[in-house]
């Protein structure tokens, strides 16, 4: 059964990630017990990978924010914005999630954003959120935000270190673009 799934799907995970539970049931031998379980299993995965990235706990280059989220925000099917919250030595002190919206935005409130910070004694910020289009090319909006809330930081000592973009396909990072 595992094969033929596995087969419909291209052999892709995150495609069976991406799949709802009617979906799976419209599978031979998939119920609603069995739908649940495939469900949970993708779950937990997801949730050891981040876990061991976040051991690491020191946030040293883009790449280390794309392995934290990566997982959890690539597959999902409408946007979710998040704030990484620093300490002085850039190591995390709390993954926060700010908003879930549509499929082509979600808000990003600086009053949230920044009661977060402040509420962790952060001493640095890193914006994060997903475009399920899988287009990894910042909006308008995301380029305006992101300017918003530089400029926000400044006035509050929290700088924003970056914002990435997370899709299917990879990442986007705006320091490394030398747009921040």
């Amino acid at each position: 059964m595992s094969k033929r799934i596995l087969s419909e799907i291209e052999d892709n995970l995150h495609n069976l990630a991406r799949l709802s539970l009617s979906d799976l049931q419209k599978f031979k031998g998939i119920g609603e017990a069995k739908a649940i379980s495939i469900h949970a299993a993708l779950e937990l995965g997801a949730r050891k990978r981040t876990a061991e990235a976040e051991k690491r706990k020191k946030i040293t280059a883009s790449s280390d924010v794309n392995e934290l989220f990566q997982e959890e925000l690539s597959a999902l099917q409408y946007e979710e914005f998040h704030v990484l919250l620093l300490n002085q030595a850039n190591k995390i002190l709390k993954k926060q999630l700010i908003s879930k919206g549509g499929i082509s935005s979600s808000i990003a409130d600086p009053k949230l954003i920044f009661e977060a910070a402040l509420n962790a004694k952060a001493s640095a910020l890193i914006l994060v959120h997903n475009h399920p289009s899988g287009n990894l090319k910042p909006s308008k909006q995301d380029i305006a935000i992101t300017a918003k809330l530089k400029s926000a930081g400044q006035v509050l000592d929290l700088p924003i270190l970056d914002h990435i973009i997370i899709a299917e396909t990879g990442y986007y990072s705006f320091a490394d673009e030398g747009i921040l």
